[in-house]
């Protein structure tokens, strides 16, 4: 009885192995991004990305997500993934200075009022070929942007233009380090998880940034002045190694192919959208100043700057030999058709 026991045990272990290894996943994917684990760009766009790439490949793909920075930095992200160090990332275009000119019309102040409308231009820019030689070294799965980004302060309130002279702000990317170059502010360049420590040391004394970023980097705890204007967006990649997908069976690319494109754009959009309303009313609620500029592209003190920075980065992309006005002009016509909100 005892041998007819250890043999049953020992054929319900094989049997057991050979289940698991039925369900082991053929693939497994490293996925890096920069945001917080406790964000809910990281739990609601990310993760559940990857759930779902789980789900609908019965378990063939395994997505190990790398949050904050543990798998490659902020600013090194892309190129991480280019070289296989990572098989897909989620970063900022703004990261890698001048690697993508046009896709970064897009964050041009009269692009977009929402993550959602902006995200839209973006995702349509690229799906209509604008912007293919600027992404040829990966696997482009979606592209995303956040809301409009405003300026966030410390100490000193910014009312006017004149009132950035000499004030050290964190530049996010091109446009609005452009824009803060012009207003007479120390641009200081980081990435977004940097801010919070930064701005605690005083290295810098304000920053651009979107409603939503204020409390995902807790910089909600330190800014006591808002000028709610929208002086720029952050615009977003999420993409795959080029040697990564192609390497996939064909039934396996089907499952990535299907979290492409604009639903997942829409998805990042939602979330995005819902934290700038949060944001601005974590704010709110703890009595700090908000100054709000209307229309702030006819405005008579911010208007004439936020013009300038569009032209003379379009100008800029011209002596490159880059079509920046056609891509522009292509933006805008995007727009029109892009929602600002869900219907």
């Amino acid at each position: 009885m005892k041998s007819f026991a250890m043999k049953a045990l020992a054929a319900s272990v094989v049997a057991a192995a050979s289940m698991a290894a039925a369900h082991a996943a053929e693939v497994t994917l490293r996925y890096t991004h920069f945001w917080p684990s406790a964000s809910r760009v990281h739990t609601e766009v990310f993760e559940a990305w990857a759930k779902s790439i789980e789900q609908a490949s019965n378990g063939r793909i395994e997505v190990q997500v790398y949050p904050a920075q543990t798998l490659a930095k902020a600013d090194g992200s892309y190129q991480a993934t280019v070289n296989g160090v990572a098989d897909i990332v989620s970063t900022a275009q703004g990261y890698t200075a001048g690697r993508f000119p046009l896709s970064q019309i897009a964050e041009f102040p009269d692009i977009g009022a929402t993550a959602l409308q902006t995200g839209c231009v973006l995702q349509s820019m690229y799906d209509d070929g604008l912007l293919d030689k600027e992404y040829q070294d990966t696997h482009v799965l979606y592209m995303f942007t956040t809301g409009p980004g405003s300026l966030h302060t410390r100490d000193k309130p910014v009312p006017t233009p004149d009132a950035l002279k000499g004030m050290r702000i964190r530049n996010p990317a091109a446009i609005p380090g452009q824009f803060l170059q012009k207003a007479g502010a120390r641009n200081v360049s980081m990435p977004a998880p940097e801010a919070y420590e930064s701005m605690q040391r005083g290295v810098i004394e304000g920053t651009a940034f979107p409603w939503e970023a204020l409390q995902v980097f807790r910089l909600i705890e330190l800014t006591k002045h808002h000028t709610d204007i929208p002086i720029y967006s952050t615009i977003f990649v999420t993409a795959m190694n080029k040697r990564t997908y192609e390497r996939l069976p064909d039934d396996l690319k089907k499952v990535i192919d299907a979290h492409s494109g604009p639903e997942w754009q829409r998805k990042a959009a939602a979330v995005f959208d819902s934290l700038d309303v949060s944001g601005r009313k974590a704010a709110e609620e703890r009595g700090q100043e908000i100054i709000k500029v209307d229309n702030p592209m006819q405005d008579p003190a911010w208007g004439p700057l936020l013009k300038s920075v569009v032209d003379d980065y379009l100008a800029g992309l011209k002596k490159q030999n880059l079509p920046g006005d056609k891509v522009y002009a292509a933006a805008r016509k995007f727009k029109e058709s892009c929602p600002a909100t869900a219907s």
